[in-house]
Parts: structure tokens; C-alpha cells; sequence
């Protein structure tokens, strides 16, 4: 369990005195709460989120239990619409308490989730109320003032998504140091679905003041659901994905036993370069995958090849070198790991046309394989080997350094020295990789003079 820095912390503890002054109003004595709306809207959240926290019902639902929060916000916004901040924020409070936490610690991490939707629901009910949404709902035979309702429907939405977003940002700025840039970056992507979510909302609060009652409300939480359990399918053939993935890469670390964790760590380390780039959260992942996978071609090589421990034939290097070609192959029919296919073909290219398979150079060469050939090459200086020794981390920097422009693009390299001042390195060695060589004894040299795999690669393997 990773610890929570002390900022991150406090942070956290004033969200949650936030949070507790949201809701103080509606428990003071004569503060005409409207407790009936309160208290079934709440209990509408709470049994929305139930089939998250209960393996019961998950499993009665075949596993597909819509996941998160998130789902069921239009239950949120139509509180926000319906009733005063102070109440609608105490809606939020049972179903946040009963949301899924899937990471440690679970304690820390649902106080915050509860704060969180708390005061984002407090805020999206104060906007709501200061452009009169309450009037322009009607109530019983009044209808709903159309379309002047749409803007305090959407500024509601929209203020929701807004205080999410930056308290979230927020909080990932300071407990997992994520650059503020990056931080806020998803803001774009979340306002489509929080303007369904919205829209959604609007329909629950307006049949709510119908004529028919709250009863009639509930009709739309029922598309929304099935809209959920649908995403939730996407979500178990992805994580089908990742297993299968895992897989591959398990088989080329028993074949190929001295580069065990190898892909797990260029992975990580391709992660750290695209974050400092600045690149999408969507990207993130493929190229996490095309780290992972970039020399899932190995197994199309004899075992033989691999382990020789002796230099290589002229006829054994070319063998070697036709593993990208091979991954290529092995993936091409996996439609979403999308730009990975390329950076799994092209890793080995050179920024001056002298790698392979095809001698790409400059901007020819993919961007995600120049992310990966940084990532590869620093965890081959930095790993012990059979052949070599791990250098230390500030040694294997100057090696890239002094390589980009020629080898690596000199953009990444900066981004991965950035990534390291940032958050550091760690090289995991699992328990039958070979430690580094007794005091006094050389590390084998790679055939071509080198042993780090940066400009004559040992058998193409790093």
C-alpha cells in the first residue's frame, strides 16, 4: 500500500470540513429541510450504487454491475435541481459510503470520494438555485418553463463537472505528483457525459414535480441503468484484454529468463515519458501496452538464440532482428491497442536511419516507438544482467544524453530525465535474475563492444 503524502492529506481533511459545512445548514434547528425528497432521493443513490458494493447482486446482474459513482449521477443533479444546496448535498452521502473502492487505502479513499460529491453537488445546487431552476420546474399542474429550464439545468451539470474535476485534479497534483498540466487535462473529455448525465437529471427532477410524483422519476434511471450495464461489458472484454496481454508477456519472460520484468518496467518508464509530453489519458494506456509488448516478438526466435551466452553469428543477429516483425504479426488483429502496433514494429529505428527493420529516421519513425526505444534502452542500462552489470541511474541518463539525436530523439530523453527528477526509479529484480558480478570481475561485454545495450544492443535484446 502506497502511503498518502502528508499535502495530500491535509488536503483531503480540508475537503472533508468543506464537505461537513455543506451540509451543517440543513441539520440546524428550523432549517425547514424538506427530509421526505432528502431522504428517498438519498435512498435512490444508495440502492443505485448497491450492486457495486454487494457481490450478491453483483453476481445476480452476471457480473456487470455498472461500477463507480458515476453511474448514477443523474440522481445527484436532479437533488442539485430539486431541492437547496444544503439538502441536495446530503443525498450524496449513503451512496458515496457505499461506492466501490478498488485501491488502498479504502478508508481514506471513500471519505474522500464522499466529500468530493459532496461539495460538488452542493455547488451544482447553489448555481442551480441563483438562476431559479426551482421556478423553472413548475410544480404539479405548472408545467416546466421550456426552454428557460435547459440553462439551469446545464449550468448545474456543468458546475458539477467543473468542482469534480479541479478537486480531483487537485488531489492527484499532490498525492501522486502529476504535473497540474496533466492533471486537468481529462477536463474536455468529462463534459459530454456529465451533459447526458445532466440532461438525464432534468427529466428525473421535472417528472419528479409532475402530477404523477416521484414514482414517475424512476422511469428514467431504467435506460440509464441499462446504458451503464452495457459500459460495464466494455470494461470486463477490456480487462479480457489486459489478461491476454499479460499472458504474452509472462511467455516471453519465461522464454527469454534475463530480461524477467523487463517489459513491465519499459512499460512504466514509457508512461513516465508520455505523462511529461502531456498526452491524452486514452494514449497513456496504449503506450503503457506498447512498452509492455515491444518484444512480444521473442517468441517467434529460437530459445536457443536467446540464451546463448557466446556472440552471435551474422545468420543469429538477423534472427534476432526480425523480432519486431514478429510482434507486428502477433498483434496486428488487436484492433485497440491501436498506435502500440507501430511502436512494437518500429522500436529498434534510429533517429539517424541506422536501425531497424526498415532504417526509418526522424519524424518517419512512429512517436510511441521513439518513447519506447528511450524507455527500452534506459532499463537495459539500469537492469543487471548475465551479460552486464546495472549502471546507476545518473550514468545510463548521460548515455541518452549523449546519444540523442543520433540513436533516440532528444525530445524524449528530456522527458524521461524530467520524469526521473520527478518521481525517481526503481528497478524491480526478481529472485532468478542474475545478480551482478563478483568485485573484481568485468561484466561480459555485449558482441560490439558494449554491454548496455544502447549503441550495439547485445543480440538486439534491450
Amino acid at each position: 500500500m502506497k502511503a498518502i503524502p502528508p499535502a495530500a492529506r491535509a488536503y483531503i481533511g480540508c475537503a472533508l470540513l468543506g464537505a461537513a459545512g455543506c451540509v451543517l445548514p440543513a441539520l440546524r434547528p428550523g432549517a425547514q429541510t424538506p427530509w421526505t425528497a432528502v431522504a428517498l432521493l438519498a435512498a435512490l443513490y444508495a440502492v443505485c450504487e448497491l450492486p457495486t458494493h454487494c457481490r450478491l447482486l453483483g453476481r445476480a446482474l452476471g457480473g456487470s454491475a455498472p461500477m463507480g459513482a458515476g453511474s448514477f449521477f443523474p440522481v445527484l443533479l436532479a437533488s442539485a435541481l430539486l431541492l437547496p444546496p444544503a439538502a441536495a448535498a446530503l443525498t450524496a452521502l449513503p451512496g458515496a459510503l457505499l461506492a466501490r473502492v478498488e485501491r488502498r487505502p479504502a478508508g481514506v479513499r471513500r471519505a474522500w470520494r464522499t466529500a468530493q460529491l459532496v461539495i460538488a453537488v452542493w455547488s451544482a445546487a447553489l448555481v442551480a438555485g441563483a438562476l431559479h431552476g426551482d421556478l423553472a420546474l413548475g410544480r404539479g399542474p405548472r408545467p416546466p418553463d421550456f426552454p428557460y429550464v435547459l440553462l439551469p439545468a446545464a449550468a448545474c451539470a456543468l458546475t458539477f463537472c467543473l468542482v469534480l474535476t479541479a478537486l480531483d485534479g487537485g488531489v492527484r497534483t499532490l498525492a501522486e505528483r502529476v504535473p497540474p498540466r496533466t492533471a486537468w487535462h481529462g477536463l474536455g473529455r468529462a463534459l459530454a457525459p456529465h451533459a447526458v448525465h445532466g440532461l438525464a437529471g432534468l427529466m428525473m427532477a421535472v417528472l419528479w414535480r409532475s402530477t404523477y410524483g416521484p414514482v414517475a422519476a424512476l422511469f428514467v434511471l431504467l435506460p440509464m441503468y441499462i446504458s451503464c450495464w452495457v459500459f460495464a461489458q466494455y470494461h470486463r472484454e477490456r480487462a479480457a484484454h489486459q489478461a491476454t496481454i499479460r499472458a504474452l508477456v509472462q511467455a516471453v519472460d519465461i522464454k527469454d529468463r534475463y530480461t524477467r520484468g523487463h517489459s513491465e518496467r519499459v512499460g512504466r518508464a514509457s508512461m513516465l515519458i508520455a505523462r511529461e509530453l502531456g498526452m491524452e489519458e486514452d494514449r497513456l494506456e496504449v503506450v503503457r501496452f506498447a512498452g509492455i509488448l515491444h518484444d512480444v516478438g521473442k517468441l517467434g526466435v529460437p530459445t536457443r538464440v536467446l540464451r546463448k551466452d557466446g556472440p552471435l553469428t551474422p545468420e543469429e543477429r538477423r534472427i534476432i532482428e526480425l523480432h519486431p516483425e514478429y510482434g507486428h504479426e502477433m498483434v496486428r488483429g488487436i484492433g485497440f491497442l491501436g498506435e502500440a502496433r507501430s511502436a512494437i514494429l518500429h522500436h529498434h529505428e534510429r533517429m539517424d536511419g541506422s536501425g531497424y527493420p526498415y532504417g526509418l529516421s526522424g519524424s518517419q519513425i512512429p512517436e510511441f516507438a521513439r518513447v519506447v526505444a528511450v524507455a527500452d534502452a534506459f532499463d537495459a542500462m539500469t537492469s543487471t544482467r548475465c551479460y552486464s552489470r546495472a549502471r546507476p541511474v545518473e550514468k545510463a541518463v548521460a548515455e541518452l544524453e549523449r546519444c540523442a539525436g543520433t540513436h533516440f530523439d532528444p525530445r524524449m530523453v528530456r522527458a524521461l530525465v524530467r520524469a526521473l527528477g520527478r518521481h525517481g526509479w526503481s528497478t524491480a529484480v526478481t529472485s532468478d535474475e542474475p545478480g551482478p558480478p563478483p568485485p573484481g570481475v568485468p561484466p561480459t561485454r555485449a558482441p560490439g563492444g558494449r554491454a548496455d545495450g544502447v549503441v550495439a544492443p547485445r543480440r538486439g535484446r534491450a
